[in-house]
């Protein structure tokens, strides 16, 4: 079921969700989070597509704060819509297009509409404040949800996040990274048990996974990081591989195909992993499972990032 209410206010969006509930049923019963996503005009179908498959694992309450980027051209103006059943999943939606001066004010928009004693989610699938932490919507929320490779320099944004960090921050960047670390850490828990003395990393020069993914390996293992940073004759996007090197050879975890890598390991027959490349459900469902702060991912990108950079200290 779709309600729209063109012209509108929090108040009569609130007055609305009452009445739904009492006709249809307690609406909010078992949602377990509030996500608010904050995007602008025309950019909100997919993110909310994103969110209703997420909402089959985690229920919740999805508001969407969609703001026109001309804040001067009209003149203040809220058009909500409240979208519950098989319109949302199992969540409930509330989109509210806030024109001119009302879309100034997204805290406010939204304060009102929060679950009780509920968790607050925050997530900018597209451009991003430039301190999340200290924007109107991140310091109402325990967890930050960016998107790295959705800015205009996706790396630049990775470096600016690493001096502007703050518990709860978190970026689809790095959860890009789940298959690839689970598999480079399951190829290191089996014999023979080896150092690594050096680490290879590929990929596209504006991946900013790949540079999450070295930062990692660096810091970690705390040996020299090669990042060849440049894009393959395939012109595939994101990470291409990586080298991790041993006394008796080199590991070599290589992704050939979208949705397929190749392990190469001395002694060892090749292997062809399944290693897909992960879509915007997925990765708001995995971030949704953790509402506390991802300590790995903040010393990865406040320390792992910087440490590339420089030369490994001998013990």
């Amino acid at each position: 079921m779709i309600v729209d209410l063109p012209d509108s206010t929090i108040s009569r969006v609130q007055k609305t969700l009452v009445k739904i509930r009492e006709e249809g049923g307690a609406v909010a019963l078992g949602r377990v989070l509030t996500l608010i996503i904050s995007t602008r005009l025309g950019d909100e179908e997919e993110a909310i597509e994103a969110a209703n498959d997420a909402s089959r694992e985690h229920p919740m309450r999805v508001i969407v704060v969609s703001t026109s980027t001309d804040l001067d051209d009209v003149d203040g103006r809220l058009d909500a819509q409240i979208r519950v059943g098989g319109d949302a999943g199992a969540s409930e939606v509330i989109l509210l297009r806030a024109y001119g001066e009302t879309a100034s004010d997204e805290e406010g928009l939204v304060t009102g509409l929060l679950l009780p004693d509920a968790p607050v989610v925050a997530w900018w699938p597209k451009t991003a404040p430039p301190v999340v932490s200290e924007s109107p919507l991140g310091r109402i929320a325990q967890r930050r949800i960016t998107d790295a490779a959705s800015q205009s320099d996706p790396r630049q944004s990775i470096i600016d996040l690493a001096r502007s960090y703050a518990p709860g921050d978190t970026d689809f960047a790095w959860t890009r990274l789940t298959l690839w670390r689970a598999q480079l850490a399951a190829v290191l828990d089996q014999p023979p048990y080896e150092s690594v003395t050096e680490v290879g990393v590929s990929g596209a020069p504006d991946s900013p996974s790949t540079l999450l993914l070295a930062a990692w390996l660096r810091l970690q293992l705390q040996v020299p990081v090669d990042g060849d940073l440049t894009t393959r004759a395939t012109g595939s996007s994101g990470i291409h591989g990586v080298r991790l090197v041993r006394a008796s050879g080199s590991i070599v975890l290589e992704r050939s195909l979208d949705d397929v890598a190749t392990l190469t390991q001395p002694g060892q027959p090749t292997h062809d992993l399944a290693l897909p490349r992960r879509s915007l459900r997925d990765c708001l469902a995995e971030e949704l499972r953790r509402l506390d702060p991802d300590d790995l991912f903040g010393n990865v990108v406040r320390h792992g990032v910087g440490q590339l950079s420089e030369p490994v200290q001998s013990n």
